[in-house]
């Protein structure tokens, strides 16, 4: 049986909490635990030098983001846990992949464009504060996932577009130099977890509403305490739908006493007795997670320790795989020849089709390099209205087809990134004999 991999990274850039919790670190400890899976987790700390100027800030939080996870029952010695800055080859594989993505990809990124869109809409110069580490932000991502050839990459809705990008430079790279790259896909988490904050929008740190993972007892009592609740008494009537504190409570608490918080507010309990009832649910839970976290940070060479097993293990892969990349780009000794690349080699390339049937229609149809078919189109009633899909699909790849529906069908067995990288293999063909 086939081992998967899986990664996931989070970013040092403050103190986790419990949405932090609930949302990523629960869950994701317990995919670790899945067999036939490799799982890689990483602490981004080059991701976080794009949104954090204080070194102490970042500093704090890796070793509070670490122990957490520790804390929270990831098991070093059965997953890959690293931090990103101690993998050289990552940045070197981010400029590799720099060669080969088109800047027009990077310039439809979602956050360089919010930022683009926010300095226009303040009649600012568009690239106004925006720093490179910004645009290049995806690439430096999309190495993180291919240096170790992730299968799966579980994300949110909001982060699907990165894994795209990466499955755009795993295609550009492998066409240019061989295969090396397996496109990546997206573990869409659809029922991720959100959590509410003390002032009832969702738990951010940049809404200052958060509640700290691993707060003190007293602590957590007292943020509990300062959730925002309606005027309603005791002894009227509460509604569940809206509800911060039902909210945080439910993400804790198993489906019997939920139904009983939930019954409790129709009874009309009293906001301090709830607030009291949450709290000491969310303490069962975190108490005993609590003593070893604040073990962990008492004592960050053991942290150290555990980064130091978790690179090597990741360099183990990272270095053999880039030696490889490094050959397959010509970056070789000198004294090595390669006897293939000396000769030119014709490569083969997907090929259209076009066609009339015995129905004077006009039809055409794409093929891979190996002959696969990959889509088929309808009836045209002259080759020109035909060619013009052609070009479409030339120039837009797959996006095209939503412009083409009932005119161009996709094969079964073929997926869409399948098909942007039979095109986009076309496109680069065209432009090296256009160069020469």
């Amino acid at each position: 049986m086939s081992i998967e991999r899986f990664l996931t990274g989070i970013t040092p850039s403050g103190t986790p909490h419990l949405g932090n919790y609930v949302g990523s670190i629960r869950p994701s400890v317990a995919a670790s635990l899945r067999t036939n899976v490799q799982s890689f987790y990483f602490l981004a700390d080059y991701h976080a030098l794009i949104k954090v100027e204080d070194p102490a800030r970042i500093q704090r939080s890796t070793l509070e983001i670490a122990a957490s996870w520790l804390a929270c029952g990831l098991d070093p010695h059965k997953v890959v846990f690293y931090r990103q800055s101690d993998v050289p080859e990552i940045p070197e594989l981010t400029w590799f992949l720099s060669c080969v993505l088109g800047k027009g990809v990077l310039n439809r990124a979602h956050a360089y464009k919010a930022a683009v869109d926010k300095n226009t809409a303040a009649a600012l110069d568009p690239d106004a504060d925006v720093s490179v580490g910004l645009f290049m932000y995806p690439v430096l991502m999309g190495a993180d996932i291919l240096m170790f050839n992730a299968h799966q990459v579980p994300v949110g809705r909001d982060q699907v577009q990165h894994i795209e990008m990466a499955r755009d430079m795993a295609a550009s790279f492998n066409h240019r130099y061989g295969p090396h790259f397996i496109a990546p896909e997206a573990a869409i988490e659809e029922n991720v977890a959100t959590l509410p904050g003390l002032d009832g929008r969702k738990m951010s740190k940049s809404y200052d509403n958060t509640i700290p993972l691993f707060s003190s007892r007293e602590q957590l009592q007292k943020l509990i305490s300062s959730i925002v609740t309606d005027s309603k008494a005791p002894g009227e009537p509460k509604t569940v739908e809206g509800s911060a504190l039902f909210q945080i409570y439910q993400a804790f608490a198993s489906s019997s006493e939920t139904d009983n918080l939930r019954q409790a507010y129709a009874d009309g309990i009293a906001w301090g007795d709830a607030k009291q009832l949450v709290f000491e649910r969310i303490d069962q839970e975190l108490a005993p997670l609590r003593a070893k976290y604040q073990a962990l940070i008492n004592d960050p060479g053991q942290i150290e320790a555990i980064f130091k097993i978790g690179a090597d293990k990741a360099r183990a892969i990272a270095t053999p795989f880039m030696a490889q990349l490094r050959h397959a780009v010509g970056l070789r000794d000198l004294r090595a020849q390669d006897a293939a690349s000396t000769k030119a080699t014709k490569q083969a390339l997907p090929v259209f089709k076009q066609y009339r049937e015995a129905d004077g229609q006009f039809y055409f149809k794409l093929q891979s390099a190996d002959g696969k078919l990959l889509l088929q189109s309808s009836a045209f009633a002259s080759p020109k209205v035909a060619g013009q899909a052609i070009a479409s699909l030339q120039t837009q790849g797959a996006s095209a087809l939503a412009d083409l529906a009932g005119l161009v069908t996709l094969q079964a067995s073929t997926t869409e990134a399948e098909l942007d990288e039979a095109l986009l293999a076309l496109r680069e063909a065209k432009a090296e004999s256009k160069a020469k």
